[in-house]
């Protein structure tokens, strides 16, 4: 039986408001005063550094971040440095882990590529898995970075979901802002985009209407568009 969820979409959201409407949306599900959500959204130039804590990964000095505009977040998600941008779409699922089936963390994981690899076959496209990493490759090139924070209920025995993944979409923003960073701490490959891949010119506003037809498949959720709430 497919459960409610409230999806939205934002042009462009500052990285330390999303995170707080995720804390608020986390906080809220967990005492029932809130449904399940989909945020989707495009972010100003930021780097976001996960719980493995690298910050030798980070390329740019201080200066050279306030030069370019670009701001630096540490943050509760799994995982190394990332950076988010617009021509992104960045999806932060906020979802109920375990409250009515065993909690599968590493298949929930897999899910979220799944979706993002069912969307990119849609073009021809053959993404793929590697073993050791998480995320969505096309030709050993990362599409799509995925980091996740499982929060424990308070009030049952499974998890709410909070972060989710980056899909690049638009040509050049590899250029733009990963390369002052080592990604996720990957040395060995690099970056690409939906548009790189297909040759073709996308809005991340229809892409994101797009996906959310297969996140709502694979997730067994009845999804209902709202607009944003507020942070506060």
């Amino acid at each position: 039986m497919s459960r409610p969820l409230v999806v939205s979409y934002t042009e462009l959201m500052d990285y330390e408001e999303a995170w707080n409407l995720q804390k608020k949306l986390v906080k809220e599900l967990d005492e029932e005063e809130q449904q399940e959500h989909l945020l989707l959204l495009q972010h100003p130039p930021t780097y976001t550094i996960g719980t493995q804590r690298h910050p030798e990964h980070l390329l740019y000095s201080p200066e050279e971040l306030a030069d370019r505009g670009i701001t630096l977040f540490q943050i509760d998600r799994g995982g190394d440095i990332t950076y988010h941008g617009p021509g992104q779409l960045v999806g932060y699922p906020i979802l109920r882990l375990g409250r009515e089936e065993a909690v599968d963390l590493h298949g929930y994981l897999r899910l979220l590529e799944e979706v993002i690899i069912q969307y990119l076959s849609r073009f021809g496209i053959e993404a793929e898995r590697k073993e050791q990493y998480t995320g969505v490759w096309v030709d050993n090139q990362k599409i799509c970075a995925i980091g996740v924070k499982f929060n424990r209920s308070r009030r049952t025995r499974g998890f709410i979901t909070s972060h989710g993944f980056a899909f690049n979409i638009k040509s050049g923003i590899q250029h733009e802002g990963f390369s002052g960073i080592i990604p996720c701490g990957i040395e060995e490959y690099g970056v690409t985009s939906l548009e790189d891949c297909t040759g073709r010119m996308f809005s991340v506003e229809n892409v994101a209407n797009e996906l959310v037809s297969i996140f709502a498949s694979l997730f067994s959720f009845n999804p209902a568009w709202m607009p944003v709430m507020a942070s506060k």
